[in-house]
């Protein structure tokens, strides 16, 4: 099963949602109305599911605002102070968050996917 599947998988059962209802564009807290508490369940569930260590902070992107506010301020192109600051994201997606931000918590499904991903190399 390839990660997508299997974090999906989770997804659906920390959720309660059916597994056609998780799409790797679709936002964690936007659509899938996950909460912290849920939030927690995943990173346990996903630590165990591929054997990794799962850091809250990185893969559910919690200082994203602050990491693109500080490379405003010191006058870094925020894409790339994303793309060093958490390897798993990639530059397109990265702009595509950036882009994003003022609707919400950017975070997708494809994210978790990508970190999972960066953590098993």
């Amino acid at each position: 099963m390839d990660n997508f599947k299997r974090v999906r998988h989770t997804l659906a059962e920390i959720l309660d949602l059916d597994e056609g209802e998780i799409l790797p564009e679709s936002y964690l807290v936007r659509e899938l109305d996950a909460e912290s508490i849920d939030l927690l369940e995943v990173a346990l569930a996903l630590s165990t599911e591929f054997g990794i260590e799962v850091r809250d902070d990185e893969i559910f992107l919690k200082n994203l605002r602050i990491l693109i506010a500080d490379a405003g301020e010191n006058g870094v192109d925020p894409v790339v102070a994303i793309v060093e600051n958490l390897p798993h994201i990639q530059e397109k997606r990265a702009g595509e968050m950036v882009a994003d931000l003022a609707d919400g918590p950017v975070l997708q499904v494809r994210d978790l996917v990508a970190y999972v991903g960066h953590c098993c190399q």
